[in-house]
């Protein structure tokens, strides 16, 4: 299994059916966040985001932020998880600001995707990631004012099927360049690490 290369991304790209949506997110990694309005197109990185239930995820995007802006205006974001492979343009991208440079895309060898059966209003998609999850912005303008918490419906999904398959990763299979982030800070982050399972039958504290 090679590194994910952006150019290949769309031949490899999976539909994630509504059931199993949520276990993109749910390991909690850095993501990247996608929006476009009036034909200008953002990304940015975010630590925080999250699954809310099986078809809604938030996250938390800073004021000071050109994509939140896009994102607002537009009403729809995509959330994509990229790979250590991708560590150098995700803390890039979470570093450097639209609002200072009007080429950052281009600056960071950003190739963007067209999600596939999706409005002409959705957002981009960032080539070269393990997942791709598309939203509407469900508006709560408070948390959004206040809190910088904004909440997306998922409207469709997809996943590199060399990394997820059948409503599963399989990191624990795959080269370490195929590994989810977890930012820390200061450009530091941790790789998705080992799978651990457990029997459903077996109970805390109880011999199998």
């Amino acid at each position: 299994m090679t590194a994910p290369a952006p150019e290949d991304s769309a031949a490899h790209m999976q539909a994630v059916d509504a059931a199993h949506r949520y276990r993109l997110l749910n390991h909690g990694p850095a993501v990247l966040v996608s929006a476009r309005s009036r034909g200008v197109a953002g990304v940015m990185a975010a630590a925080w985001a999250c699954m809310l239930d099986f078809d809604k995820l938030s996250v938390v995007i800073d004021k000071s932020a050109a994509t939140r802006a896009l994102l607002e205006e537009s009403g729809h974001f995509a959330i994509q998880v990229p790979t250590a492979a991708q560590a150098a343009l995700v803390h890039w991208l979470g570093t450097h600001s639209l609002h200072d440079d009007a080429q950052k895309l281009a600056h960071a060898g950003v190739r963007l995707l067209e999600p596939p059966q999706s409005p002409p209003d959705a957002a981009p998609l960032v080539a070269g990631c393990a997942a791709w999850l598309s939203c509407r912005l469900l508006p709560e303008p408070r948390n959004q004012s206040v809190y910088d918490l904004f909440i997306g419906q998922i409207t469709s999904a997809w996943a590199d099927a060399r990394i997820f398959d059948r409503g599963h990763w399989l990191f624990e299979n795959a080269p370490p360049h195929w590994r989810s982030l977890h930012y820390v800070a200061g450009g530091h982050f941790y790789a998705t690490g080992e799978a651990v399972d457990v029997p459903e039958a077996v109970q805390p504290g109880r011999p199998a």
